[in-house]
This record gives structure tokens, C-alpha cells and sequence, in this order.
């Protein structure tokens, strides 16, 4: 951990932003490649994802053997994300953020949550991430026009994506150099042999396969082969000091004792993983106990207080969940017993009575009067703004929640209320005709993902409704 006289200013923690001019251009593969090769160097790095994101942040938290935190400017605020920032760098010497689609691209038209504004924010040069394929000098002209665009964004180099071979390297090279001064830092060709498979728009999470770990010791080694490393280096110790920010100063929870912790379940597998870090961290501050269930594997449902069921795809597992009879009726009567429960999408989609895929339909857990479908097309995909306007276990009527959905999955029957629906939805799909947060008992389901330092209110919530539960049963 860096020790600073209280009347200096900190060292910055070098470090760098990769980005991109649009998304698929290889800013996950450069930034686990740069990551592992580095960390093989005996570097210590800190990894974080701009944006909403929890597949990518899995591969970034492999390659570096820690936890990715999320850096997102529409669901956090300022002070927080500079808090983040500062607390998770302390222990490390280098730090790598990926950003999020284009360099500059963001929810409107003034770049308040780009991946660029970030950047300044945090005092970080930026590599440019560049796919090369079928164009030479023109490239020259884009990536002059990217730095002009915002001359307070610092473009430290550019690496080449999915180069044609060593003349049509060079030629972009010597284009890129004479005309924008901006020195390209490697060229990594066309990868025969495709490693990374996608699952939806993203890459596969981490957990689902035992070639995780090759895979990013594959791209490592593409890295160390391809990139200047010395150089990326070098460029990453240009950072300036960032501002800072007010979460970093929060005073630590009281201390509570084992036997004040109500437990909260988290059910954690290959079909339900999307979990920040973050919000895990929360609830434990606020005071709970975790313990992690498989719906996949657990017959039985240990004793649990309370319940978080995150995002995942219970689609691809919805044959072994259906078959797990024992583990969705114990869910049903503990719902219907009051059991405290928040579920965000896959969970919400499990809760439901049943999932309608191409090849039948499957009992889900019954706990929610809905039933799903499945589409090859998103049917909600991006930022949330919802409005609490209805009674429900965690959220006061009045409030905002900032959130974000990506689901392929729809409602096909709602045989509940509109009462039961607690949230408006100001901007994205949401569950259904402009609504989502369904509520039922003290269950609240979701297609909107909430991160706990931007909806500080949840976890206290969550922990509050378990140690209830407890008391009453006890």
C-alpha cells in the first residue's frame, strides 16, 4: 500500500484506458493480453471496466488474479468513482481500464458518460485499440481526428487489431506516426484460431469453461509477442494525479458479531454469475453473512435469511433447473413464507412459473406469476431510469433508480396485477408495457441490474429485510 505524508499529494498509480472507435475492435482481448503479460512481468495490476459490463469484467479479473471493479459514469457518481478508483489502486503499480464502446460514444450528445471523459477524469493516457482491417492512410486521418477531437484526452499510442500482414503494418504504421506523432506501440494480425467465442454480445463468462485460464495464457503470450510492453509502460507513467473523490474517506462499518449477521443466500453458478463486486462487498458491509448456492447442484436450500439472485443464462441451464424439483419447491414455500428475495433478470426469469425455449418448455420456480420467451433479438438492451412509484420490500415509493438491461428474454403471460409492478420505467423496456419490478410477497424482480455504489440504498435494504426475517423466525 503507498504511504503519503498527509501534506503531499499522491503519486499517481500509473495506468492506462484502452479504447476504441466503435465496439468489437478487440479492447478486451488487448486489455487481457496487456494485463497477463504484465502481471507476468511481476507487475500488480488493478483492473476495472468502464461501463456496464459483467462478462468482460470476468476475463479482466482472470488475467489479473483480482477482482474488476466497474468505473460506470451514468450509474455512479463522480466522487464515488474517484473514490473507487483510489481504494482499489492502492495496492497495485499498474492499472488497466477497459472502456466501453467508441472512445467518445455515450448515452447522448454530450460525452458526460464516455469512455473519454473517464479518462480525464482519472488523469489517464489512452491506447487506442484500432481494427485495421481493409484500410492503410486513412487510419492516419481518424486517429488525428480522434485526438483533435478533445485535445484534453490524451492519446498515449495505438495498438493494430487484425493487421493483413508486415507490409500492411507498416504502411499503417509510418501513416499513423508522420501524420499524428502518435507512436503505434504493436500490430497483433488476423487470429486464425479464434479463442474467445461469443455469447450474445459478449464474450462467454469466465466460470462456464475449463479453457478460461489457457485461453488468457494464449493471449498473454500473443501480447508479449506482438505489443511493446515497455513501451505501454512507460506511456502508463505519464498519468496525472486524479481528483479525489469522497467514497474513498467512508467510515468502515461497526463491527457486528457472528450471530447478528443474518445470512444471505447468493445462488452463484454457471447459470447465474452477473454479480458486481461491489455489490457483493455491500452487502457484507451492511452488515451480512454470504453464503453461495448452486440451483444447478444444491438439492436442498441451506438455511438463508434472504436471497440475491443475479443475471446469468438460465436458458442454456434450463433443463437442469427444471429437474432440480426439490431445490424450486423449497424456493416456492420459503417466497410464499416471506423469504426476502431480489432478482435481477436471470433470476427474475427463474422465479417465473415456466421458460418457453425452442426445445420445450420448462418449469422454472414458480415464485412469479409469468411465464418467459426467448428471442434471437435483444428485447432490452442499455440504460435504465426507473421511477418507484408502487409499495415494495426495498425501494421508497418516490424514489430513481440508474440501472441497465440486456435480456433476449420477454414476457409471454402475466397472469398477475398491475399493482403488482412497482417501477415506471423513464427510459428502457423493462418487464412489461413500460413497468417492471415485480413484486410479490417480500420477492422483487427485476430486468433492471442496480450497482450498489450507485443505488447505495439497496443493500441496507436487503439486510435489513433478512435480519426481519430472522427475528421472526427466531
Amino acid at each position: 500500500m503507498k504511504q503519503v505524508p498527509s501534506n503531499q499529494q499522491p503519486q499517481p498509480t500509473p495506468g492506462i484506458v484502452v479504447a476504441a472507435l466503435r465496439g468489437g475492435s478487440g479492447k478486451t482481448i488487448f486489455s487481457v493480453g496487456i494485463i497477463a503479460a504484465l502481471r507476468c512481468l511481476g507487475r500488480s495490476i488493478a483492473p476495472f471496466k468502464k461501463g456496464p459490463d459483467y462478462i468482460d469484467a470476468g476475463w479482466l479479473a482472470l488475467a489479473a488474479g483480482r477482482p474488476c471493479y466497474n468505473l460506470d459514469t451514468f450509474l455512479i457518481d463522480r466522487d464515488t468513482i474517484l473514490g473507487s478508483y483510489h481504494t482499489h489502486t492502492r495496492d497495485s503499480d499498474f492499472t488497466v481500464i477497459e472502456g466501453n464502446r467508441g472512445l467518445y460514444d455515450c448515452i447522448d450528445t454530450k460525452g458526460e458518460t464516455s469512455t473519454a471523459e473517464l479518462a480525464k477524469l482519472l488523469g489517464l493516457p489512452v491506447i487506442l485499440c484500432i481494427d485495421a482491417t481493409k484500410t492503410t492512410r486513412t487510419m492516419a486521418a481518424v486517429v488525428g481526428g480522434i485526438a483533435a477531437f478533445d485535445p484534453q484526452v490524451a492519446i498515449g499510442g495505438v495498438v493494430l487489431n487484425r493487421v493483413a500482414g508486415k507490409r500492411h503494418q507498416s504502411i499503417l504504421t509510418r501513416s499513423i506516426e508522420e501524420y499524428t506523432g502518435i507512436p503505434v506501440l504493436g500490430a497483433v494480425p488476423k487470429l486464425r484460431e479464434q479463442r474467445f467465442p461469443e455469447r450474445h454480445m459478449g464474450l462467454v463468462p469466465t466460470p462456464e469453461h475449463s479453457w478460461a485460464q489457457p485461453a488468457v495464457d494464449a493471449i498473454r503470450m500473443v501480447a508479449e509477442k506482438h505489443l511493446d510492453l515497455e513501451r505501454i509502460q512507460a506511456i502508463g507513467a505519464m498519468a496525472k494525479p486524479p481528483e479525489r473523490g469522497t467514497g474513498e474517506k467512508a467510515d468502515p462499518p461497526a463491527a457486528i458479531s457472528v450471530a447478528d449477521r443474518p445470512t444471505i443466500g447468493i445462488l452463484r453458478d454457471a447459470a447465474f454469475q452477473f454479480y458486481y463486486p461491489e455489490n457483493l462487498e455491500a452487502l457484507e458491509a451492511a452488515g451480512a453473512r454470504i453464503v453461495y448456492i448452486s440451483p444447478l447442484t444444491a438439492p436442498h436450500l441451506p438455511p438463508v435469511d434472504a436471497l440475491y439472485i443475479g443475471g446469468g443464462f438460465p436458458e442454456t441451464h434450463a433443463r437442469e433447473l427444471a429437474s432440480n424439483t426439490s431445490f424450486r419447491e423449497e424456493l416456492q414455500v420459503l417466497a410464499g413464507n416471506g423469504l426476502p428475495i431480489y432478482a435481477e433478470c436471470g433470476g427474475l426469469m427463474y422465479l417465473g412459473e415456466a421458460l418457453h425455449l425452442e426445445d420445450g418448455e420448462f418449469q422454472m420456480a414458480g415464485v412469479l406469476p409469468a411465464v418467459f420467451g426467448f428471442s434471437k433479438r435483444p428485447q432490452g438492451h442499455g440504460y435504465t431510469i426507473v421511477r418507484v412509484d408502487k409499495p415494495n420490500p426495498f425501494y421508497a415509493p418516490g424514489s430513481t433508480l440508474l440501472g441497465h438491461e440486456f435480456h433476449y428474454s420477454s414476457v409471454i403471460e402475466w397472469k398477475g396485477h398491475r399493482d403488482n409492478l412497482a417501477f415506471s420505467m423513464e427510459r428502457g423496456s423493462g418487464f412489461l408495457d413500460g413497468r417492471d419490478g415485480v413484486c410479490v410477497n417480500n420477492v422483487l424482480a427485476t430486468y433492471t441490474h442496480i450497482h450498489a455504489l450507485g443505488t447505495t440504498a439497496w443493500a441496507r435494504a436487503l439486510v435489513r429485510g433478512a435480519r426481519k426475517y430472522h427475528q421472526k423466525l427466531f
